[in-house]
């Protein structure tokens, strides 16, 4: 049978537990940013295959709603639309950090080496290095899927301006900008496979799902990303806040 103070400590944990405090980690700004390049890249994708004789090929055109991808034409615009998203996203937050001067996801020195640390604390167990707001694996990967996308948009404009009047543009730089922008697609896959497999890591939910809402618990930051000082100055800000009001509410 529980005994009182027992019952008392459960509800206090209870209640540490609800309201357990969290911080704004990305802004609106940023998750509006990110999924409005993520949905556009996907486009992208799409439209770019089934350019391709491959729908009908393999009878994906024959499948519920999929008729369109069978038509080049409809494909080919919905690559436009991609693009024109991809190119206004990327560019609007190209502009407003550079203005800002917001570099703190821009790779660092040693970030190389600490990641293979985090990612081998990760598997084995061990402490991981103390981290800022960004994870270094993190400031790689934007930088990675960063030059891809410009490799894309630059090699798009190229291909674009050949079927413009009065673009003359030769056929050997056509011909490479084709190749190198069928690279660029093999390469977002893979470093789009490489992002999301992250979150096979117990460790590293927390930050996908600040993707969806924005705020990260107060606790994991103290934690992981300790370097980060802005963010542990607001987490235990909040976690002196949540004392108080768990205080309150046992009296």
């Amino acid at each position: 049978m529980k005994t009182e103070s027992t019952m008392q400590i459960n509800t206090s944990n209870t209640h540490k537990k609800t309201m357990r405090s969290t911080i704004l980690r990305q802004s609106l700004q940023n998750r509006i940013v990110h999924w409005g390049v993520a949905f556009s890249t996907f486009i992208l994708i799409a439209s770019g295959i089934f350019q391709m004789p491959v729908s009908k090929r393999y009878m994906i055109n024959e499948l519920p709603l999929m008729a369109w991808s069978g038509d080049y034409h409809i494909s080919l615009m919905l690559h436009y639309v991609g693009a024109f998203g991809l190119i206004f996203f990327v560019a609007f937050h190209l502009y407003f950090h550079i203005a800002r001067a917001e570099f703190d996801i821009f790779p660092k020195k040693g970030d190389g080496i600490k990641s293979l640390k985090i990612i081998k604390a990760m598997l084995f167990g061990g402490v991981e290095p103390k981290s800022e707001k960004y994870l270094p694996e993190q400031r790689l990967a934007y930088f990675f899927i960063g030059l891809v996308l410009l490799l894309l948009i630059v090699t798009c404009l190229i291909k674009t301006a050949k079927n413009l009047a009065g673009w003359n543009i030769s056929d050997s730089l056509y011909i490479w900008s084709a190749q190198l922008h069928n690279l660029g697609m093999f390469l977002i896959i893979l470093g789009i496979i490489g992002h999301l497999a992250a979150f096979i890591f117990k460790a590293n939910r927390p930050l996908l799902r600040a993707m969806f809402s924005g705020r990260v618990d107060s606790i994991y930051i103290m934690e992981r990303h300790s370097l980060w000082h802005e963010g542990v100055k607001m987490a235990e800000e909040n976690e002196k806040t949540s004392d108080c009001k768990i205080h309150k509410n046992k009296e």
